[in-house]
C-alpha cells in the first residue's frame, strides 16, 4: 500500500520523432555517405581513372540541404573563437597540421603558441618571400589552391568541373548599372554573356579556384583593376570540393557567395568568394558593411553595394596582389572577366597552384 507509483511517459512520446531531427538525422547520413564516396572518386583521380559524371537528383540536392549546415557553421564560427591554453594550442594545431598538410614553414609567425584560437591560426599571414607576385602576366592566382576549370565561357553557362555548368547570370545576378561601371553597356537584346563583354573582339573567361582545408586561407587582387559593386547572396554551405562539384549542378548558385565586380583595362571584371561548409564566413578587407551566414535570408535574395556612389565615385582601386579578403577554412574562387580573343591560360585542369602564381595573360 506504501509503494509510490511509477509515473512513465507514453511508449509514443517518448519514441516521437520530430521533422527537424529525422531530416538532420538522414541528411547528415547522407552527407557522410556522400564524404566516403568523394573518397572514391579522389583515389581513382589519383590513379589516372576518369570517372564519368554522374548528376543529383533534385531529391538528393534536397536531401543534401536538409543538413543545418548554415546553423553548424555559425556553431563553427563560434568554436574558432574560443581562446585555447597555452598548453593546449600545440596539439590542436600539429594534428590540423598533420591531418591537412599545412606547411608551417611559410607562416609569417611558425610558433603554434602564438595563436590565441583556431581562428587566429586559419587566417595566419605568410612571410613577405614565401609567395612572389608573378610581375609579367596581366592576372595571378589569388590564392592557394586547386585548378577545377578554366577557360572561356559559351552559351552563358560556366563549367565548374569538366562537364557540370552553372547559368553565369543566375551566379552573377542582374546586370549591374552602368552609371557604377567605367565603359559603356551593350545594346538592349543581347544575352547575359554579350552585355559583359565591353569591347569589341574580346571574349569572356572564367576560372575556378578550390582552397582546400590545409591552404592559406586569404585571398588577394588578380589583377590591377576597380571594385565598383559588391553582391552578396546568403545561400546554402554545402561543401564545394571537387566531389561535391561534380554532382552537383548549380552548386555554386546555391552557395553562399560574395561576388565583387568592376572593370580593369580590358573591360568587365569581377572575382566571386563562394562560401561553404564552415565556411559561412566571408571577409573583404575595405567592406565593413558585408555581414555573411546570417541566422535567417529569403531564398533568392541578394544584397547590392555600390563603392562608386559610396566612394566619391571612384570605386576601390586594387593593386596585384594587394590582400583582398579571406576565409575561415578552405572554399571557392571564381573569377569571370573579359579579355581579348588573343588571352591564354597558362593552366592544367586539377593543378596546384599557389598566390601570386600565373593564371594567364596576353
Amino acid at each position: 500500500a506504501g509503494r509510490k507509483k511509477l509515473h512513465t511517459a507514453p511508449v509514443g512520446q517518448v519514441f516521437r520523432l520530430r521533422p527537424f531531427h529525422v531530416l538532420v538525422a538522414t541528411g547528415g547520413g547522407y552527407a557522410g555517405y556522400r564524404k566516403y564516396e568523394d573518397y572514391k572518386l579522389e583515389q581513382l583521380e589519383k590513379r589516372g581513372i576518369e570517372v564519368p559524371v554522374k548528376l543529383a537528383s533534385e531529391w538528393e540536392v534536397a536531401l543534401y540541404k536538409s543538413v543545418p549546415t548554415r546553423l553548424l557553421s555559425r556553431a563553427w564560427g563560434r568554436l574558432n573563437q574560443v581562446e585555447l591554453p597555452t598548453w593546449l594550442r600545440k596539439p590542436v594545431y600539429s594534428l590540423y597540421i598533420w591531418t591537412f598538410g599545412v606547411n608551417m614553414k611559410e607562416a609569417a609567425v611558425e610558433d603554434l603558441h602564438h595563436y590565441r584560437n583556431l581562428s587566429e591560426f586559419f587566417r595566419r599571414k605568410l612571410k613577405p618571400q614565401a609567395r612572389p607576385v608573378c610581375g609579367v602576366h596581366s592576372v595571378i592566382s589569388p590564392s592557394d589552391g586547386k585548378i577545377l576549370n578554366f577557360g572561356q565561357v559559351k552559351n552563358c553557362e560556366v563549367e565548374q568541373v569538366k562537364g557540370v555548368t552553372y547559368s553565369l547570370e543566375s551566379f552573377l545576378g542582374p546586370r549591374v548599372s552602368t552609371e557604377e561601371l567605367h565603359f559603356s553597356q551593350a545594346p538592349p537584346g543581347n544575352s547575359f554573356q554579350q552585355q559583359l563583354v565591353t569591347k569589341e573582339g574580346n571574349e569572356l573567361y572564367h576560372c575556378v579556384i578550390y582552397l582546400a582545408p590545409g591552404d592559406y586561407h586569404c585571398f588577394h587582387s588578380p589583377t590591377d583593376w576597380t571594385v565598383s559593386h559588391r553582391r552578396h547572396f546568403p545561400g546554402s554551405l554545402m561543401s564545394v570540393n571537387p566531389g561535391v562539384a561534380r554532382w552537383i549542378k548549380e552548386l555554386f548558385c546555391h552557395n553562399e557567395r560574395v561576388v565583387l565586380t568592376g572593370d580593369w583595362k580590358h573591360g568587365f571584371f569581377s572575382l566571386t568568394a563562394v562560401g561553404a561548409t564552415n565556411v559561412g564566413s566571408i571577409r573583404i578587407y575595405f567592406d565593413q558593411d558585408l555581414h555573411t551566414n546570417s541566422p535567417s535570408y529569403s531564398k533568392g535574395s541578394y544584397n547590392d553595394f555600390s563603392f562608386i556612389s559610396n566612394n566619391n565615385k571612384e570605386g576601390i582601386p586594387m593593386r596585384k596582389g594587394e590582400h583582398l579578403g579571406e576565409f575561415n577554412l578552405g572554399s571557392t574562387i571564381v573569377l569571370i572577366f573579359e579579355a581579348p580573343k588573343d588571352f591564354k591560360f597558362n593552366l592544367k585542369a586539377g593543378q596546384k597552384i599557389r598566390f601570386g602564381e600565373a593564371l594567364g595573360s596576353l
